[in-house]
């Protein structure tokens, strides 16, 4: 989707409709969670400061988040999905992966089955959405941002390498900013850069990471869609108005991010035995702190007395922005899934 936590601002108000807006965060702190292309323009962006984009941006215009509009808008996408096919993973609320090699309408052709796709998106909800279709994951995924907003980019299997051998390094999924800038101080602009160096240097220079970056510039991504995608986490977490110091009053805050946790838990039918406290700190730097028990855990009556043990384990370095609750080592980690082995061809693409 395209910039869809504002763009749903955006839908669901008007009078926000061609402006700078971001979602999340203020003008004195928080975080953006999404910014609108009219607010990308001016440099905002996802994670950055709310005061850093007020800054970039001075008629920006905070809005709050509402995941339960998100949630349900989300449903209605996933609903089109699988109008077209059964092999859908999703990622998260707002993309997608899906394998249409063989698909319910019988249609051979992985364009028009994007654009239909993105007909019926903007139909049933009033939004826009963008597509990357090419011969696995990897590559559908970095060809759905190349289009973007409400655009489309195809990778034929005869163009993959030549595609890959041209993109700049930075645009590969998974390679982020501290990767690139390695990768740039090693000569390493684009692909094929980056296929000019042995797997043995490349593990070297980038340990495990090495061999993926050696087969996914020569196209080799072997990951099926996987509909029966395991959830491996569940976390809940809150940034502060104001720092804070008191580890009592963290005590407060704790108490209600463990009740959102716990809702999750049992929303989800999930138990986990390891807790993990974040902290993040009012100079940006992040701790976290976890213990794992012999047995599993799921109301806040079982774990929290767990979460006071964390706080209180060491003394804090600084007064506190954020603190978060997680659930690690789950339930569902040990269910046996139904995987599907799928052919690939030119016809999966990405949301």
């Amino acid at each position: 989707m395209d910039a869809f936590y504002a763009s749903v601002a955006q839908l669901d108000n008007p009078e926000l409709r061609g402006k700078a807006i971001a979602v999340g965060g203020n003008e004195i702190r928080g975080v953006v969670s999404a910014a609108s292309y009219e607010a990308r323009k001016f440099g905002v962006k996802s994670a950055m400061s709310g005061f850093m984009a007020k800054k970039k941006c001075p008629h920006l215009i905070f809005v709050k988040s509402d995941f339960e509009r998100y949630k349900e808008l989300s449903a209605k996408i996933r609903e089109i999905f699988y109008e077209y096919t059964d092999l859908v993973e999703p990622l998260s609320l707002d993309e997608a992966y899906l394998d249409v090699t063989e698909n319910k309408k019988g249609n051979t052709s992985a364009n028009d089955i994007a654009r239909e796709i993105r007909a019926r998106i903007f139909e049933v909800t009033g939004l826009r959405a963008s597509a990357g279709i090419s011969i696995n994951k990897f590559i559908a995924k970095v060809a759905s941002d190349i289009n973007k907003p409400n655009g489309q980019k195809t990778v034929h299997p005869e163009e993959v390498i030549k595609f890959l051998e041209e993109l700049p390094v930075n645009k590969f999924y998974g390679v982020g900013k501290v990767t690139a800038a390695k990768m740039y101080n090693l000569g390493i602009f684009v692909g094929n850069d980056l296929k000019k160096k042995s797997l043995e240097e490349l593990v070297t220079l980038f340990g495990k990471s090495g061999t993926h970056y050696y087969n996914i510039v020569r196209g080799i991504h072997n990951s099926a869609v996987k509909p029966n995608r395991i959830r491996k986490s569940l976390a809940a977490e809150r940034t502060f108005n104001e720092n804070i110091s008191s580890e009592i009053y963290m005590i407060e805050k704790l108490e209600k991010i463990a009740d959102e946790l716990e809702r999750r838990m049992l929303k989800n039918d999930t138990k986990g035995k390891t807790i993990t406290l974040k902290i993040k700190y009012s100079d940006f730097t992040q701790q976290t702190r976890s213990k794992t028990k012999p047995h599993f855990m799921q109301t806040k009556k079982e774990f929290f007395p767990v979460v006071k043990e964390l706080l209180f384990q060491d003394k804090l370095v600084n007064s506190v922005r954020l603190l978060g609750l997680s659930f690690g080592n789950l339930n569902t980690e040990i269910k046996e899934p139904v995987w599907v082995q799928l052919k690939f061809d030119f016809n999966t693409h990405r949301f």
